[in-house]
Parts: C-alpha cells; sequence; structure tokens
C-alpha cells in the first residue's frame, strides 16, 4: 500500500494514514489477511515520525479494522464498504472527474461539487460509509482536508504480502 502525505493539508499526518487506510478496504484495495507496511517502510518512504505511524496503526486496531501480530506485522481483520475499485462506478466516475477538470474546475470545485452531492443523496443516514472516511473533515465546505482525500482515491495502490510505500508533497495543483 502506498501512503500519500499532504504536509499542506491541515489534516493530521496520522489521520491520512487512517483515511487512506480505510478508503482502501472501502474499494476492496486491502482485503482480510493484507499486511500493511511496517512502521519502518512508512517512515522511510515519508520521513514522519515512528509515533505517527504506530499512532494511526493503533487508532485502526482500535476500531477493529487491523490487528498487530507481534514480530510478524499488522494486518487487515475486515473489509469496510462494498465499492470494488473495478467497478462501472469507478470508471464514471473517473470519467466525470475528467470532465470536470477539462472544464476549468479545481480541486477544491469539485470537491464541493460532490460534497454537496453526497448530502444531497445520503442525508437521510446517520452514518454514511460514502462520507465518514472521506469528508469527516470537513461536510459543508471544500477544505483542502476534503482535496488532499478525494485525490487519494486514485492513488492507493496495493499488494497483498508486499508494503511498497510512496509519499508525495502536494502543493496547489
Amino acid at each position: 500500500m502506498e501512503f500519500r502525505i499532504d504536509r499542506h493539508s491541515g489534516v493530521a499526518t496520522y489521520l491520512q494514514i487512517v483515511h487512506q487506510t480505510e478508503q482502501a478496504l472501502r474499494l476492496g484495495m486491502l482485503e482480510p489477511g493484507d499486511k500493511l507496511p511496517t512502521a519502518r517502510e512508512v517512515v522511510e518512504a515519508t520521513a514522519i515520525n515512528p509515533n505517527t505511524v504506530l499512532k494511526a496503526y493503533r487508532e485502526l486496531e482500535r476500531g477493529g479494522l487491523v490487528e498487530a501480530r507481534r514480530g510478524l506485522g499488522t494486518f487487515v481483520r475486515r473489509s469496510l464498504g462494498s465499492a470494488p475499485a473495478e467497478s462501472p462506478l469507478r470508471d464514471e466516475l473517473d470519467d466525470w472527474a475528467r470532465r470536470a477538470r477539462a472544464a476549468g474546475m479545481d480541486r477544491a470545485d469539485v470537491a464541493a461539487l460532490f460534497n454537496g452531492a453526497l448530502e444531497q443523496h445520503f442525508s437521510d443516514t446517520t452514518t454514511s460509509t460514502a462520507t465518514s472516511s472521506t469528508t469527516s473533515s470537513s461536510t459543508s465546505t471544500a477544505t483542502s482536508s476534503s482535496t488532499s482525500t478525494i485525490n487519494t482515491t486514485s492513488t492507493i495502490s496495493t499488494t497483498s504480502t508486499t508494503g511498497a510505500v510512496r509519499t508525495e508533497n502536494e502543493g496547489n495543483s
């Protein structure tokens, strides 16, 4: 799994790791039994404090999503959601995002429009699975935290047993 850390988003680094892991679980990119990268691998790739990674993994463990196995690593216990990464809806969303960018919309505009649609169509549920991790930082405005989370949707990639990790600093692109 690759983590993308946006140091300009205003979202705590450990929460970025938590949100990206939850996103991968929702999209089926991580499945029960998959191993997360070790804290050392994440630290080497992202240049963040090891305690930050451990805090994120503890948060995921507290939520029952992963389990730490002493001497072996941290493994996924259960998945979230039912939206596979390779689905017709994903293809339609990718196409829509390309059209929005071609129309001159920036990330904040796209996030605001997308969040508005989520609010309209999922306002009747108290804990919408579509909004709990991707828009937990912003519900009524498109802040940099929501745009960084939305951006990670298309960049999360995994391998079942290896832990490749990458970080990118995103500017205002």
